[in-house]
């Protein structure tokens, strides 16, 4: 089956949507609405929605035997053909309610999987996520195998059912080695590839799926990646040149959108895609302003981020989308909660300008304000500030030039190894100073 094959299959499925809520919890918007958003975005049909409030789930059917009936019902009468949970699912949850109510049954997991899996177009991204399905799929394989429940096997699946299982166990097994040792490979080249660009300062713009991190790049850099108004649009890491007013070119990465309860396989099968992100100098932090859940989102993100290992980095924090709130009230209400964050509208490019400079001053903290002196024929020196950093002025002496620069303190210290010759002082300090400094603060 070709991929444009499985997405029409795909599309031709009728859905229903449930999910168990935690009485103790104040859901601000439609429960089931970033659910029905994972579905329309897979590919299905949603034709019911079913909640139930329940204190713990039952650890058989997840569902009280009441909701189960009800739910087949509902799923009869809509003619149904999958059931999707916004819940995790254990495989023997899964089997149960599959024979319950007659139907498919996935979990939000799997939904997710399946979008990954559509949207991936790099070795990289399609490793990883394959890699994730077949750990998912791994405690899952009996329910594969459910056909074989015909065949009087005994306890257990004795005789044929029970030797294709391991068979088949083995080799997901043998494929799920053959994948990570892939995915190592791959997360050191790739791990090359950004260090080799650590010449140039760097920024990855991370934040919640279908927050406008394309959109934005592509309005910052006119980059043409994909930009569309749906979940998981982007998967693959897109890099960028983006010159900043006033301060030069830096580099500007999408990466990945994340989401609330973003299976924990997925985040380590993209652990490579997200090396962007763990070696930027700053993070911009991409908000829908207009989703009521906003801040849910970005609490889900910093989560993540937390999870990754990368929460400490220095990060902008963009309110997009801001064409879109329809309250004045309400933009107001997060720029106070949340008083560094940058208002802007990716799609008119309205705040650009703002973001601009707020990410020239984040990167200016790392900066240092110097002088430096070396023989006046050393233009490759002059070129080397030039393109890494922000020239001021320069002055001539006989022999000697005097360069004043602001640039990227990691880089003085690879200035003064590779060219010995040359004196590096704070500005302001007299010219006559003797003493090298490659460690201004």
């Amino acid at each position: 089956m070709t991929e444009r094959d499985r997405k029409q299959s795909v599309a031709q499925e009728n859905a229903i949507l449930v999910k168990l809520l935690d009485p103790q919890v104040e859901y601000s918007a439609e429960p089931l609405d970033e659910l029905e958003g994972l579905a329309t975005t897979a590919g299905t049909t949603v034709v019911g929605k079913l909640t139930q409030r329940r204190e713990k789930p039952d650890p058989g059917t997840y569902l009280g035997k009441g909701k189960i009936e009800e739910l087949k019902l509902c799923a009869d009468a809509s003619e149904a053909d999958v059931i999707i949970f916004d819940n995790e699912l254990s495989p023997g949850q899964t089997r149960n309610l599959e024979r319950e109510t007659e139907r498919k049954v996935i979990d939000r997991t799997e939904l997710i999987l399946d979008i990954f899996a559509t949207h991936a177009q790099t070795l990289e991204s399609r490793l990883a996520v394959e890699l994730a399905q077949l750990e998912y799929s791994l405690p899952r394989l009996k329910r594969m195998w459910s056909h074989l429940d015909r065949i009087k096997m005994g306890v257990g699946m004795r005789g044929p059912g029970e030797k294709q299982l391991e068979v088949d166990r083995r080799l997901v097994e043998k494929r799920i080695k053959d994948l990570k040792d892939d995915l190592e490979k791959v997360s050191k080249r790739r791990e090359r590839q950004v260090a080799a660009r650590r010449e140039s300062m760097t920024i990855s713009l991370v934040g919640y799926t279908n927050a406008g991190k394309s959109t934005l790049m592509n309005q910052l850099t006119d980059a043409q990646v994909l930009s569309a108004d749906m979940l998981f649009a982007t998967l693959d890491t897109r890099t960028r040149r983006w010159r900043l007013p006033h301060w030069g070119p830096v580099l500007l990465s999408d990466t990945v959108g994340f989401i609330r309860d973003l299976p924990h396989r997925l985040i380590a099968s993209f652990k490579a895609t997200l090396e962007e992100a763990n070696q930027a100098d700053l993070l911009l932090h991409v908000a829908d302003a207009s989703n009521p859940e906003a801040e849910q989102q970005i609490a889900a993100v910093y989560d993540v981020l937390s999870e990754i290992g990368i929460e400490q980095k220095d990060t902008l924090l963009v309110l997009n989308k801001i064409d879109r709130i329809q309250d004045s009230r309400r933009l107001e209400q997060l720029q106070s909660r949340y008083p560094g964050a940058v208002p802007v509208s990716a799609f008119t490019g309205e705040g650009s300008d703002r973001l601009a400079i707020a990410v020239s001053d984040a990167l200016s903290k790392s900066f240092s304000d110097v002088e430096i002196e070396a023989s006046v024929g050393n233009g490759k020196l002059v070129a080397y500030l030039a393109t890494n950093g922000e020239i001021v002025s320069k002055r001539y002496g006989d022999e000697r030039l005097f360069v004043h620069c602001r640039i990227p303190t990691a880089h003085l210290g690879r200035i003064q190894n590779q060219n010995p010759d040359v004196i590096i002082r704070p500005y302001g300090e007299s010219s006559s100073t003797s003493d090298a400094v490659g460690d201004v603060a």
